[in-house]
């Protein structure tokens, strides 16, 4: 039932991957999430902040999962005098992540320029020191593509401290199943809920319990899921990206199940639940412990919620970077989501 929604679930996150939404700067991706679920016959509403909740149906007390569009990202922090940017990060990343990298700045009044972040004075063949020089905002610049060389020439294009930058994903789908890109973190999980709403829609899925979907925005600056939750939600699970590295047993072919991260335990009934449901229908899951990782399930009890919490989804390899998973972690994750939510 599920794998013939894989399709869909890849078309979306493409979608999703290829609208800019850095922190603070998600509008474009949160109304391609409400258009696509007015579409798909639901009501969805936005909360002040501009998160995207919509309820798919069922009954009795309350189940979230909240996936987060806003994505890593810049500013502009100050306009320089040779015409060059100097940008202050949104987001925890090294800037050595960003080193090259071409991106778009977004000004207030609706203009868009492209770009690209460099090293100053870049050049290997004229700086002898490159190769030591620290990545970081007092070393590295946007360099606009347009023909400008003073603080003035940036204001009359409309450039302005306080613009948004947003980072070129670079998205690959390959024949094998790949998909790399930047911002799979969380795009991914997101195309996931959508195509859980659609199933949820075409009648292939029956729910146990009153479910609802929320997209959240500010998720990468720490207080995503701080509001908006309905006041009949008693589990919150958190669809976000499973790590990959070190000890760890997740790779991009797994549903991640975290059962700790920076913030401490999740929730033992739930994640023991996730973990018995992953098992019993030979998933290929994993479970491990993130130390360097917060989710807005944390968030929401750190807000105050009363609520049982987890943390699942998708391997995704090079976090905060050019990222990977492939579409079996994908299809594991979704069998998971429906198999929770789902009526035996």
């Amino acid at each position: 039932m599920i794998d013939q929604y894989l399709d869909f679930a890849v078309e979306e996150i493409v979608n999703l991957v290829n609208i800019p939404s850095p922190t603070g700067f998600t509008i474009q991706a949160t109304n391609y999430i409400f258009a696509e679920l007015k579409k798909m016959g639901y009501n969805p509403e936005k909360t002040r902040k501009g998160s995207v909740l919509c309820h798919l149906g069922g009954d009795g007390e309350g189940v979230i999962l909240a996936a987060h569009v806003d994505t890593l990202g810049a500013m502009v922090r100050a306009l320089k005098s040779n015409g060059r940017l100097r940008f202050t990060k949104l987001g925890g990343y090294p800037e050595s992540y960003i080193e090259t990298e071409n991106c778009l700045i977004h000004t207030r009044d609706g203009k868009k320029f492209s770009g690209t972040i460099q090293m100053i004075n870049p050049a290997v063949h004229v700086n002898g020191e490159l190769p030591n020089t620290k990545r970081d905002d007092k070393n590295m610049e946007v360099v606009v593509d347009a023909k400008v060389f003073s603080q003035d020439d940036l204001i009359k294009l409309g450039i302005s401290t306080g613009d948004f930058i947003s980072l070129d994903p670079r998205l690959v789908v390959t024949e094998e199943g790949f998909i790399k890109s930047r911002h799979l973190d969380d795009k991914a999980s997101a195309g996931l809920l959508l195509t859980l709403a659609k199933i949820v829609k075409d009648g292939l899925l029956k729910l146990k319990q009153s479910t609802y979907l929320l997209f959240t925005t500010y998720e990468e600056v720490g207080h995503g899921a701080s509001t908006g939750i309905p006041r009949d939600v008693v589990d919150f699970i958190s669809v976000d990206m499973g790590a990959v590295g070190d000890d760890l047993t997740t790779d991009e072919y797994k549903v991640s199940i975290c059962a700790k991260d920076s913030a401490g335990p999740y929730d033992y009934a739930l994640t023991t639940e996730l973990i018995n449901i992953a098992k019993v229908n030979n998933l290929n899951y994993a479970v491990d412990i993130y130390p360097h990782y917060g989710s807005d399930a944390d968030v929401a009890l750190k807000a105050g919620y009363d609520l049982r919490h987890a943390l699942i989804g998708p391997g995704v390899a090079a976090s905060h970077g050019y990222e990977r998973t492939h579409r079996e972690g994908l299809q594991n994750t979704l069998n998971l989501l429906a198999l929770y939510v789902g009526r035996n």
